[in-house]
C-alpha cells in the first residue's frame, strides 16, 4: 500500500535538492557578479565601496570552496587527496595573507600588513571561534536536560592535532626570538603541515556529515555531481584570484580614507571575512549538539595556520622579490608574540582533553582585552597573562604532557573522508 506514495516521496526530494542548490546558486552569484563587473571592467570605485564588493566575493566563493570539497569527499579519498582538498579548503583564507607577503618582496611597507593579517586570523579563530563554539554548546545542553554541562569532552584523537599544535607553537617562537619569519622556519613549518597532512590521511575514517547545499551536492548522479564539483572548485578559484588583490589593496586603501589604522583593519577584517564559513559552520555544529566535532574542525584549522600560513609567508616573500627573511618591526615582534602565547595557553588549557567553561571564558575574555591596547607595555604585559596560565594549565595537567608530545608520532588521527573539515551549510 505504501508503494504508489514512492514516487512522490522520490519527486518531493528532488524538488527540495533543486531549490537548495538553485537558492545556494543565486545568493552566491549575486555576490560575486559585482566583483567580476567592476574587475574585469577595470572600474575604480570608491575604496569603502570596493573593500564591499570584493569582500563580499570572497565570503561567496569561500563557501563555493567548502561545499565542492565536501561533496568531493564522495568521489576522492586517500594521502594525495587529503593534502589536494586541504590546500583548497585554506585558499580563501590565505589568498590576501600571501598577496601581501608577495607584494612586501618588493614593497617593504607591505611587511607589516602580511605579519598583521597572520596574526589576527590566528588570534580570532582561537580567541574567539573557539569559546564560542564551548558556550554555545554549553547552553545548548542544558537546554536539552543536562543542568551539570560546564563544558567539551574532547575525543582521545583529538590530541594529535593538540600534538601538532603544540609542537608548531613552540618552533614559531623562533619568530619573535629572532626578529624576522626566516626561509628555514618556513620550511620548518611546511613540513610538520606535510606531516601533518601524512597523519590524518592514514588515521581512522570517519564518514561525513554532509548538510545543506553539500548534501543536496552530494545526492547527485555520479557524473553531474563531478562535472559541477569541478566547475563549483574552479568558478570559486577564479574569484579568489581576481578578488585578492584588489581586496587586499582596497582594504589598506580604506583604512587611510577612514583614518583607521590600517594594520588593525588589515589584522581583523580580512580573516573575520575569509573565515566567515567556518566559524559559521562551527557555531551551527555546536548549535545541533555536535559541539565536540565543532571544536575538532576548529583546533585543525589552528594547525593549518600555525604551520601552513606561517611557513608559506617567508616563502611568498622571496618569490615577490625579497630575500630570505621576511623581517618584523618591533610591533609586528609584539604582536607574533602575542599570538604565540595565545597558542600555548589554548594547548595547555585542553591538555586534559576537556574544554571547561572558565578557559573558554578566560580565552574570550583575553581576546575582547585586546582591543583597546596600543602600547608595547600592555601588549608585553598581555602576553605576561598569557604565559601565567599556559604555566598554571601546564602545572595542573603536567601527566598529560608527555603524551600529547608523543601523540604526533604514535597517535592515531581521525580523517574525515578525505580532508580535515567539516561540511560548511548554506550562507
Amino acid at each position: 500500500m505504501l508503494a504508489p506514495d514512492r514516487p512522490a516521496r522520490i519527486s518531493t526530494a528532488e524538488h527540495g535538492r533543486r531549490r537548495t542548490l538553485t537558492r545556494s546558486g543565486l545568493i552566491t552569484t549575486a555576490f560575486v557578479a559585482p566583483a567580476l563587473v567592476v574587475r574585469i571592467a577595470g572600474l575604480h570605485p570608491d575604496p569603502v565601496v570596493a573593500l564591499l564588493i570584493f569582500g563580499a566575493a570572497v565570503v561567496s566563493a569561500s563557501f563555493l570552496l567548502a561545499w565542492a570539497a565536501e561533496a568531493a569527499q564522495i568521489d576522492v579519498s586517500g594521502g594525495m587527496a587529503t593534502a589536494v582538498l586541504a590546500l583548497i579548503a585554506v585558499l580563501p583564507e590565505y589568498a590576501v595573507d600571501l598577496y601581501y607577503a608577495y607584494v612586501s618582496g618588493h614593497n617593504g611597507d607591505y611587511t607589516q600588513y602580511a605579519a598583521a593579517n597572520m596574526t589576527g586570523s590566528n588570534r580570532l579563530l582561537m580567541g574567539l571561534g573557539w569559546p564560542v563554539v564551548v558556550l554555545v554548546s554549553i547552553v545548548v545542553a542544558r537546554k536539552a536536560g543536562d543542568r551539570t554541562a560546564t563544558g567539551l569532552a574532547l575525543q582521545p584523537t583529538n590530541r594529535v592535532e593538540l600534538g601538532f599544535l603544540l609542537i608548531a607553537g613552540l618552533i614559531a617562537f623562533a619568530a619573535p626570538a629572532s626578529g624576522q619569519i626566516h626561509f628555514g622556519l618556513g620550511l620548518a613549518l611546511l613540513a610538520w603541515f606535510g606531516f601533518y597532512l601524512y597523519k590524518v590521511s592514514h588515521g581512522d575514517v570517519a564518514e561525513p556529515d554532509l548538510i545543506g547545499t553539500a548534501a543536496a551536492l552530494g545526492e547527485l548522479p555520479d557524473r553531474g555531481r563531478r562535472i559541477v564539483v569541478v566547475g563549483l572548485f574552479l568558478a570559486s578559484g577564479a574569484v579568489i584570484l581576481l578578488c585578492a588583490k584588489p581586496f587586499a589593496d582596497n582594504l589598506v586603501a580604506a583604512g587611510a580614507e577612514l583614518s583607521i589604522d590600517r594594520f588593525l583593519l588589515v589584522q581583523w577584517l580580512a580573516p573575520l571575512a575569509s573565515e566567515a564559513p567556518e566559524f559559521i559552520v562551527a557555531t551551527i555544529f555546536a548549535a545541533r549538539g555536535k559541539g565536540t566535532a565543532a571544536i575538532a574542525t576548529l583546533i585543525s584549522s589552528k594547525v593549518n595556520q600555525w604551520t601552513l600560513l606561517i611557513g608559506s609567508l617567508p616563502v611568498a616573500h622571496l618569490l615577490g622579490g625579497g630575500g630570505f627573511s621576511l623581517e618584523l618591526d618591533q610591533r609586528q615582534v609584539e604582536e607574533v608574540l602575542l599570538t604565540a602565547t595565545q597558542t600555548m595557553m589554548g594547548v595547555a588549557l585542553l591538555l586534559a582533553l576537556r574544554f571547561h567553561r572558565a578557559a573558554a571564558g578566560t580565552l574570550l575574555g583575553l581576546f575582547v582585552v585586546q582591543f583597546p591596547i596600543a602600547s608595547t607595555h600592555g601588549r608585553l604585559l598581555l602576553c605576561g597573562v598569557y604565559t601565567a596560565v599556559a604555566v598554571v594549565a601546564l602545572i595542573r595537567y603536567r601527566r598529560h604532557l608527555a603524551a600529547t608530545l608523543r601523540a604526533p608520532f604514535f597517535g592515531t588521527a581521525i580523517r574525515h573522508s578525505g580532508h580535515p573539515h567539516h561540511p560548511v551549510p548554506d550562507p
